[in-house]
């Protein structure tokens, strides 16, 4: 992503994140999925900025962000995404989060509404038919099968800079989280993706998710599979602006 790469410190919590200048209409915060990093969102981020300002983050203890010292379930690393939003983009923000990242910004918009302009969880999680972990394991082990090099060496250099105690501690969090329970509470109009041939995020699923969220719009994304943001930048980042200006245009509601 073309843009500063900046530190974030706050609360003995430090984050990496890249800050891509953009028209001041809108702000956009992406937060990846466990085990990544914010170079995921690169392309799309890309695209994104012709629109507004991209902010793109590492969750403490992935991507270059260092480890914050003690484990953080999602909740409470989600009040360090609130916090960051907060100090950072000046704003209600369109918030952005892919697999894991869903939970995070799901949470960061059930308690601080007044942060978040709009919500785009693509691939949330976890399953609830398949909540544990050699399943989720078996599952994404299937979707990336399909995927080309680029997935997979992208994928395989964000798992290296991740110290397997703290995967393993996110993970536990990450499974324990009941996205479906907090989706009623949420207010904020919510694009929910899916990735056609995702096999960690059945139809079945993401339709349960998106059926609970108060003001949501359901879309899948042709031909692609769990990580559907890292192959290209489209069709997600036409699919965020439309919603975003279409019928699902939060200035309109």
């Amino acid at each position: 992503m073309s843009g500063r790469d900046r530190s974030y410190e706050r609360g003995g919590v430090k984050m990496a994140f890249t800050d891509t200048p953009g028209p001041d209409t809108q702000t956009f915060v992406l937060v990846h999925g466990i085990g990544m990093g914010r170079v995921v969102y690169a392309e799309v981020g890309e695209v994104l900025a012709r629109r507004g300002r991209v902010l793109a983050l590492d969750l403490p203890g992935f991507g270059d962000s260092p480890e914050p010292g003690s484990a953080a379930t999602l909740e409470e690393t989600a009040e360090v995404v609130a916090r960051f939003v907060r100090d950072e983009a000046h704003g209600p923000a369109v918030l952005v989060g892919h697999s894991m990242g869903t939970q995070i910004v799901s949470e960061v918009a059930l308690h601080h509404p007044e942060l978040v302009e709009a919500l785009v969880l693509i691939a949330p999680t976890v399953n609830r038919y398949e909540r544990t972990a050699a399943r989720q394991a078996m599952r994404m082990a299937q979707d990336v099968a399909g995927d080309g090099p680029k997935v997979l060496l992208l994928g395989m250099w964000e798992y290296a800079k991740t110290s397997p105690i703290w995967f393993l501690n996110k993970l536990r969090f990450m499974l324990r989280h009941r996205l479906e329970r907090i989706c009623p509470g949420i207010d904020t109009p919510t694009l929910v993706l899916r990735g056609e041939t995702d096999r960690v995020c059945p139809r079945r699923w993401v339709s349960e998710v998106a059926e609970a969220l108060p003001r949501s719009e359901m879309r899948e994304i042709p031909g692609r599979g769990h990580e559907a943001i890292i192959k290209s930048p489209e069709p997600v980042a036409s699919m965020i602006l439309d919603f975003i200006d279409g019928e699902g245009s939060v200035r309109s509601r």
